[in-house]
């Protein structure tokens, strides 16, 4: 094999503008088949991005043996039961994030995927473009010395009572949808699980979701990451890791745009806060997407882990219900 078929199941809107496309730019994975409940609605899916195969059924594709891996971008409520399905068939899984609704069920598809000897993995886009290759290269250097704290914010306004993203059976809400990045980014600069988390959660009081979270993190070693999310807000996202002898900014840390250069900011030394020496590293156009798809179907070719172990997953998923849990 040297290069991945690809079926990507629904027609979700994050599919069919970014990670399909993504998929098929990607020089060893091709997508070839899109399924959703309308049939309709798949060819109408397949004929928009020149795939050739469309399924009016999840469980027609994953029957179809043209297809060696899937995408998954259902609502959160529907992650389990088709990664679940699809090991069965055989088939290996990207999935969306979150991967679940609670830390149990997230273990459940580690589980039922590694039993059934296919991949599985998270799809944190971000942790696999350039900038954040180098920002997390410059923590594991000690380039900003220990770090101290992490602070970032992430926020879209969305009111809309019929998206997915407003409606608590479909796991929506800010730390499910948004949230998850500011968690998952503060795990992996610290390299390790919080030891204590405390958060502040406004909901809608008629939704029920979550619409304004806080959370601070604590981390072994003293470390700390406090983080704000809102799907009511101004829409914005920053990234501050901070140390004992640095700093760095990331100025686009997650919808990273793949038509302009990039950069993040490293600062060290100077006169702060007035006057900081700092170095602005400028990383040229990429598609994150693209480069997770490469990333995950060499693992298949290879038949090598995962870039990222599912078991991150899992361990995102149990911050998230902490936080949820006030």
């Amino acid at each position: 094999m040297d290069s991945v078929r690809f079926g990507v199941l629904s027609t979700a809107k994050i599919g069919m503008e970014k990670v399909t496309p993504a998929i098929q730019a990607a020089s060893n994975a091709e997508v070839v088949a899109i399924a959703s409940r309308s049939h309709d609605d798949a060819v109408d899916a397949a004929a928009s991005l020149g795939v050739p195969q469309a399924f009016g059924g999840y469980e027609e594709m994953l029957a179809s043996p043209d297809i060696d891996a899937v995408y998954i971008p259902l609502p959160n409520d529907l992650h389990a039961e088709w990664t679940l399905r699809a090991a069965d068939a055989g088939k290996h899984v990207l999935c969306e994030k979150p991967l679940a609704m609670t830390p149990e069920q997230a273990q459940e598809m580690v589980d039922g995927c590694a039993q059934a000897g296919v991949k599985l993995q998270e799809a944190f886009m971000y942790r696999h473009h350039p900038t954040w290759v180098e920002a997390i290269r410059l923590v594991r250097s000690g380039a900003v010395g220990t770090v101290q704290g992490v602070q970032s914010f992430f926020s879209y306004y969305n009111d809309d009572p019929g998206n997915i993203r407003n409606r608590v059976e479909n796991g929506g809400g800010a730390t499910m949808d948004i949230g998850c990045y500011n968690i998952n980014l503060s795990r992996l600069v610290f390299d390790a699980e919080p030891v204590d988390v405390e958060a502040v959660v406004k909901r809608d009081p008629v939704m029920g979701i979550d619409v304004l979270t806080s959370a601070v993190m604590s981390f072994p070693r003293g470390g700390q990451s406090s983080f704000t999310c809102s799907i009511r807000s101004e829409e914005y996202q920053r990234v501050h890791i901070v140390g004992t002898g640095g700093r760095i900014e990331i100025e686009i840390p997650f919808n990273i745009p793949t038509d302009i250069d990039t950069r993040i900011f490293v600062s060290a030394g100077g006169d702060p806060p007035v006057s900081p020496a700092t170095e602005t590293v400028v990383f040229p156009p990429a598609d994150q997407y693209t480069i997770q798809a490469e990333r995950f179907a060499q693992s298949i070719i290879d038949d090598t882990p995962v870039p990222v172990d599912p078991s991150d997953a899992v361990a995102n998923m149990t911050v998230i219900s902490e936080i949820l849990a006030n």
